[in-house]
């Protein structure tokens, strides 16, 4: 025997007290639902994908780099130490060269031949991401003579929020 339309089989419930009216909704729920979702077709693929383009990793590495050479002249220039602007420029560098190199990690064919392979591949260039910037903040003191930290670290913040700056722009 066939199911009886939805709003039947509702009021028969709701009419003898054999469920309650979130029981008897709950086919309606999930009937909505799967209607509600369903794969995109091609063309609507590719116009999601218009409507949100993404941004280049190789854009944002190169703001980054933009963004440490001003505050490494900006550092220098008003407060008239060269120390000063070589411990900003250092720091804005654990952001750049370090964001460098996961990006031609990520950008590279390997990461993209399948979902896991990428999901791998995002992990692993992270980790060497994080690995770099820790081992160039320790060789900082050995490197920049003499060091300021505090310069370093407003290079550092300065550079990383440039991330944010990306966030934005695509959402553009």
């Amino acid at each position: 025997m066939g199911q009886a339309p939805t709003a039947v089989r509702r009021a028969a419930a709701m009419r003898h007290g054999d469920g309650d009216h979130a029981t008897a909704r709950r086919g309606d729920d999930e009937r909505d639902e799967a209607q509600a979702w369903r794969p995109l077709t091609r063309h609507e693929a590719e116009a999601l994908r218009a409507s949100r383009p993404s941004i280049s990793p190789w854009r944002v590495v190169g703001v980054q780099v933009v963004v440490g050479l001003l505050l490494a002249m900006l550092v220098g220039g008003v407060f008239g130490d060269r120390a000063l602007a070589w411990s900003a420029l250092y720091g804005a560098a654990v952001v750049v060269l370090p964001g460098a190199l996961m990006a031609r990690g990520m950008t590279s064919p390997l990461g993209r031949a399948s979902p896991g392979a990428g999901a791998v591949s995002f992990v692993l260039w992270e980790l060497v991401k994080i690995a770099v910037a820790v081992g160039m903040l320790m060789l900082a003191p050995r490197l920049v003579q003499p060091l300021s930290w505090p310069a370093l670290l407003a290079g550092l913040v300065v550079c990383m929020k440039v991330y944010w700056i990306a966030l934005l722009w695509r959402g553009r």
